[in-house]
């Protein structure tokens, strides 16, 4: 397939105003140098609709598109519980979690973790994240990316991971989390609108014009797509294992990845106040459950439509063929805006915990992002730590470019391979968050159990049982570590000054507004699954 010069006209125009916003927003007032607190946190001073339109930009990317639809062509509506369990979870973070960590001028999760526990447990899971980011989810980033767009436009697709890859760093180098954060309203919006735009040709192509005729029609001809809570004589069971979408593993990798996870919560921890932040993550939440009808229904449809082909994942970039000239080209401007803004934010994540968790700590410097009242000078050691930043970016992405074809080339549902493989590490991220924010007497000893335990747990387990569904083996995970972790604890405790998180004056009360919302999440989502149980 090959893009028509209007196609490539406006995916230009994308390119160009999405990187000249990007330096825009970038720009610092006449005399000021940008220090760290400027270049990790976006100057402490994000709004809301940026907050919450960067929580999603940074979540859907190729990785969810592609990999999701793809998940959707194989297995069905059911995958759509990632994105509907979300839109919960991360009402709990705004609720529970970010009054903490706002109170206490949390700026890394690993910072957290030293705050609470100590410096070797910020170390080992400074080391754990950055890792896992650049091989696991900066790699499948970049390399179902260029997936869709070796399909879509047809070129090579080594140029097609070099151009996403470098285009992302580039249009972040500057200003980084500002500017990435202030540009993902235009990103969401074209993503949002792209989607819906895939979605309304696929149905109305299998409706013959009609949007609901198309979805009826769908529903009848593929019923077995549309349970939400699979059986166990589903053969995709192992993936989805019914109930526990609801009640079990999804809540431990959900909670994980919504709350303790530097990639995300760095959109919030860089609001300018703790209302802010919250009317942010409701935004996200409102935007998480209409996901599915960008996401999941054009890989559904592409059973009818695309019945042969030859891995799931190649779903979305198919249908994306129906699209007429020039829309094909907004759509697939928006399939880049996705992969960008998700590229960039992890990109701009490595380089904080980097810089600031391992480099910062090493030399001894106390950079101004942890020194929130103090000077806001931009010294010769600040603009150090903003060009070492910089540095770590280009070396993160280099190395995913390397690694993404060895790691992920021969993978068929991309989307599943990575929840599986993440899981492996998530009970035990969740326990050691979990017992520091609410449990006083979790030390250190049962918090470095909990990392270690979850790892060879896990591992001990998928070769053990190998028909066990993942998502059961981070609840069993998860309990166990807990059980260790807290054992560990009274045991071991920490000493009477290690730990440094004021929980005791934390308030917990949110607006009338936020707890609206929430009803109406909740609402929606008993309506969701009612219907499709």
């Amino acid at each position: 397939m090959q893009l028509a010069t209007l196609d490539i006209v406006v995916v230009l125009v994308y390119f160009v105003a999405i990187f000249g916003l990007a330096q825009f927003v970038s720009r610092e007032k006449a005399g000021h140098e940008k220090n760290s607190t400027d270049y990790f946190l976006a100057s402490k001073n994000l709004p809301w609709w940026a907050i919450g339109a960067s929580l999603i930009a940074a979540n859907i990317s190729a990785e969810q598109i592609v990999g999701m639809s793809g998940s959707g062509y194989a297995i069905g509506l059911a995958i759509s519980s990632y994105e509907w369990m979300a839109a919960l979870t991360i009402l709990i973070v705004g609720k529970f979690f970010l009054p903490i960590f706002l109170k206490n001028e949390i700026y890394t999760m690993p910072q957290f973790l030293e705050q609470r526990y100590g410096p070797t447990t910020r170390t080992i899971l400074a080391i754990f994240w950055l890792g896992l980011y650049v091989f696991v989810n900066l790699t499948s980033i970049i390399w179902l990316g260029s997936i869709a767009v070796t399909q879509v436009a047809g070129i090579d697709q080594n140029v097609a991971l070099l151009i996403l890859g470098l285009f992302a760093l580039f249009y972040q180098l500057r200003g980084g989390l500002k500017a990435v954060a202030l540009t993902d309203i235009v990103q969401v919006t074209l993503l949002v609108l792209g989607g819906l735009m895939v979605s309304w040709i696929t149905l109305t192509t299998i409706g013959h014009g009609s949007v609901i005729g198309g979805f009826h029609e769908l529903t009848r001809r593929v019923p077995d797509h549309f349970n939400m809570i699979l059986s166990p004589s589903d053969p995709h069971f192992n993936d989805l294992p019914g109930i526990s979408v609801l009640v079990g593993g999804m809540w431990i990798a959900n909670l994980s990845y919504w709350g303790f996870n530097q990639y995300i919560i760095q959109r919030a921890l860089a609001a300018k106040s703790l209302p802010e932040a919250q009317k942010g993550v409701v935004f996200a939440a409102f935007l998480k459950l209409i996901t599915p009808l960008v996401i999941v229904v054009p890989g559904i449809a592409a059973v009818l439509l695309a019945p042969d082909l030859a891995k799931p994942d190649d779903a979305y970039p198919t249908m994306m063929r129906l699209l007429p000239t020039g829309i094909l080209g907004l759509v697939f401007a928006a399939l880049i805006a996705a992969i960008v803004a998700s590229t960039a934010s992890k990109i701009n994540s490595i380089s904080t915990i980097f810089t600031l968790d391992l480099y910062a700590k090493f030399k001894g410097q106390k950079s101004n992002v942890e020194d929130m009242g103090g000077s806001e000078a931009t010294t010769p050691g600040e603009r150090h730590l903003v060009l070492v930043g910089r540095i770590t970016a280009c070396l993160a992405l280099a190395l995913a470019l390397i690694t993404a074809r060895p790691l992920l080339g021969h993978s068929d549902q991309a989307f599943q391979y990575i929840q599986e493989y993440t899981g492996f590490f998530t009970p035990g991220i969740t326990v050691i968050f979990l017992l520091g924010l609410f449990w006083k007497r979790a030390s250190e000893a049962g918090a470095i159990t909990a990392a270690v335990g979850s790892f060879i747990l896990s591992l001990v387990m998928k070769f053990a049982t190998p028909d066990f569904p993942f998502m059961n083996r981070m609840l069993v995970t998860f309990f166990v570590t807990l059980a260790l972790a807290v054992v560990m604890s009274l045991v071991w405790p920490n000493a009477a000054n290690r730990n440094r998180i004021d929980t005791a004056n934390v308030n917990y009360k949110t607006s009338t507004g936020f707890n609206a919302a929430a009803a109406a999440v909740v609402m929606i989502l008993v309506a969701l699954y009612a219907t499709w149980w």
